[in-house]
């Protein structure tokens, strides 16, 4: 863009220009939304007492869960856009971009929902008390359960 305002003549931007200054406006946009929400001006917690975990209810990283939402919101959005440019103009490069953004939405997204807390684990066994059976089979509750008749 800044090369076509310094051109004498004027020509329409290119589909890649086209990209960048759209991904430079999403990026604008989550970076203030990131901005409000790390300066505090949406409280969520106010007291810092332990280390820092990903857990919900930490003090010292209350930002950090809606943070990597955000971010891997973004990312999503980004490699959405990038797949409809592809689509388009069949350019590599928005595939490129469409490869990169998925992978970064993916770990954000399985950070959510995997690394955002250490689990009740029982004492006795060990093994983590909120297991189901969807969509992985719930083994402990099968071995603690086998010797048992079933109507």
């Amino acid at each position: 863009m800044v090369v076509a305002m310094l051109l004498d003549e004027t020509r329409p931007a290119s589909s890649i220009e086209i990209y960048f200054a759209r991904c430079l406006g999403f990026s604008l946009l989550t970076i203030a939304i990131l901005t409000v929400m790390l300066t505090g001006s949406i409280p969520l917690t106010s007291s810092i007492s332990e280390p820092v975990t990903t857990e919900e209810s930490d003090p010292k990283a209350p930002y950090a869960l809606p943070t990597l939402m955000i971010t891997s919101f973004f990312h999503s959005i980004s490699a959405f856009y990038a797949y409809t440019r592809y689509v388009t103009t069949g350019q590599g490069f928005f595939a490129v971009a469409v490869a990169g953004g998925s992978v970064l939405a993916s770990i954000g997204l399985w950070c959510v929902l995997f690394a955002s807390s250490d689990g009740k684990i029982s004492r006795k066994t060990g093994a983590d008390k909120r297991t189901t059976g969807f969509p992985f089979a719930n083994s402990e509750a099968a071995k603690k359960h086998a010797g048992k008749k079933s109507l």
